[in-house]
């Protein structure tokens, strides 16, 4: 078996790949990263302290192409599955409704609307309350909207960069718009989405799709930007303490010395304004989200598509 302790060349990881694919169709269904590390530990192949490794490994194969990028469970999925809800109509409403389903099924027909379009958008944002925030503006252009929760998973951007690929096959520009914190790492991780993407440009999925060059891709920061905070004047929060408790502004910090933080510091100091603050003006943080779209797609171009147009 491979010992995770040493250097592992591509041969090395090769050789992981298809004891893993073995021992997937043993399985049946996929497992997470850390999942593969309890089922070879359970194997007595390796011990805890390799843990970390054999992930970083089986991450490393993801991005190479060398594994399908699909091939471990979602790292993020932590919603329920298998719910139920006992129906609240009775069985003959039930009837009634499918019955109507099928004379008005025209209404939820969905069109192409790509078609005739020049740009193709997708939305990230970095926090949750965005997204739900934007959803309406999003979809009123039939825009799909995710939360990236700040550093993106190597599976929501082999799937969103998938999207991308089959839409500039169709001939169409591709757009992303963000909209993260303003603080040191919130400005970070939007400079740098374009090299996050083209990490997984070698990958392959299970169904054959290759992976994506983002090298065309127009990447654009929509908020927070620190005019319109000032604009809007929103609460600056006086500290750079992250999500996992540390100050990026504490000399102790590891990315203290980095340029990033210090470029901040100086320009801006030792303060941050989390993009939650756009919630406490929602008309105009969707204006400005629509004004963004509409850059590209043309000024009230939103859709709607009614039972008029399905019987023209």
């Amino acid at each position: 078996m491979i010992d995770f302790n040493k250097k592992m060349y591509v041969k090395d990881r090769l050789e992981f790949v298809e004891f893993l694919k073995e021992q997937q169709a043993t399985i049946g269904f996929p497992v997470s990263a850390r999942g593969w590390c309890y089922l070879m530990e359970q194997k007595n192949y390796v011990d805890k302290s390799q843990f970390d490794k054999i992930e970083e490994v089986i991450n490393k194969c993801r991005k190479e192409g060398l594994l399908p990028v699909d091939f471990v469970a979602e790292e993020d999925a932590r919603s329920f599955a298998g719910l139920e809800k006992p129906s609240r109509e009775t069985m003959k409403e039930l009837l009634s409704q499918r019955l109507s389903a099928v004379l008005y099924g025209h209404w939820y027909f969905t069109p192409d609307w790509l078609e005739g379009e020049t740009y193709y958008i997708q939305v990230l944002v970095e926090k949750v309350d965005l997204k739900t925030m934007f959803k309406t503006v999003c979809g009123d252009y039939h825009i799909p909207i995710a939360n990236a929760k700040g550093w993106q998973s190597i599976l929501q951007r082999a799937e969103y960069a998938r999207r991308f690929q089959e839409a500039e096959r169709q001939g169409l520009k591709c757009v992303l718009l963000y909209a993260g914190d303003f603080d040191p790492d919130g400005l970070r991780i939007s400079s740098v989405m374009r090299k996050n993407l083209e990490q997984v440009k070698d990958i392959a999925w299970a169904d054959g799709e290759e992976g994506y060059d983002p090298d065309g891709l127009i990447i654009e920061r929509v908020a927070l930007n620190y005019d319109f905070i000032h604009q809007q004047n929103y609460t600056w929060i006086d500290n750079l303490i992250t999500g996992s408790g540390k100050d990026l502004a504490n000399k102790k910090h590891p990315n203290f010395k980095l340029p990033y933080v210090q470029d901040y510091l100086q320009q801006f100091g030792e303060r941050k304004c989390e993009s939650n603050v756009m919630v406490t003006t929602p008309n105009i943080a969707r204006q400005l989200l629509r004004t963004a779209i509409e850059k590209y797609l043309g000024v009230r171009c939103s859709y709607s598509f009614s039972s008029e147009t399905a019987s023209d």
